[in-house]
């Protein structure tokens, strides 16, 4: 058989041995770097964060507080124009009332 440049057998599974370890070495995780900052920046972040939480809320209950001084109003609002009509429509009745009770008296003489 021929053997290209003086390859044995051997050589060249040595080659192929050393070829599909370099291919697996390319997909083991490679370690990773930590930042020896990372604790204090992770305190920095979950600080900001709880503080965009408290302001968030904040506004929440804002909100809340306006929504329910509104409806309140709302409610009194409709409260006083119910009793206004009650009252209006209370005088009709008494009015028409008086009508036919002075329409009877009318009828007697």
């Amino acid at each position: 058989m021929f053997e290209p440049k003086g390859m044995k057998h051997a050589d060249r599974q040595a080659t192929s041995a050393a070829a599909k370890k370099a291919l697996l070495e390319r997909f083991k995780p490679k370690p990773t770097v930590t930042d020896p900052n990372i604790e204090a920046r992770k305190a920095a972040e979950a600080a900001e964060l709880e503080k965009v939480r408290a302001e968030r809320n904040a506004e929440r209950e804002t909100k809340r507080a306006a929504a329910a001084e509104l409806e309140r109003l709302r409610i009194e609002d409709e409260a006083i124009t119910q009793e206004a009509r009650d009252l209006d429509l209370r005088a009709k009745q008494k009015e028409a009332r008086d009508l036919r009770y002075a329409a009877r008296k009318q009828k007697r003489k």
